[in-house]
């Protein structure tokens, strides 16, 4: 339940994330001119709307991050598959281990004399 929270929240901030980036003022005027954002900035005035946007994209950037890391925290365990490969990593390191003396031929070298 908490996990689906926090996916929906870090998918919420990603979009809102990018409208913000959207309607701020880039060197060719940005969507904000397009979509009335130029009365608005009048209003409030072209430094402060542009001091909000940047904290919005920060605060998105990085509400986005902490999401990221809560999902990771709460993500239910289904623990399967972790399960097989630590069983297939515990095989491999019992495995009975080969005398390779053993195996290597006992001719005599042939480049003594």
């Amino acid at each position: 339940m908490l996990y689906t929270l926090f996916i929906v929240l870090a998918i919420v901030s990603a979009i809102l994330l990018v409208l913000v980036v959207l309607a701020q003022n880039s060197k060719g005027g940005g969507l904000s001119s397009q979509f009335g954002g130029s009365g608005a900035s009048n209003l409030i005035g072209v430094k402060k709307t542009g001091d909000v946007l940047e904290k919005l994209t920060w605060g998105f950037a990085i509400a986005i991050m902490v999401f990221s890391l809560a999902t990771n925290f709460t993500a239910p365990n289904t623990g399967v598959a972790n399960d097989e490969i630590l069983e297939k990593a515990k095989e491999q390191q019992f495995a009975p281990s080969v005398d390779l003396k053993k195996l290597a031929p006992t001719s005599t070298d042939s480049t003594k004399k």
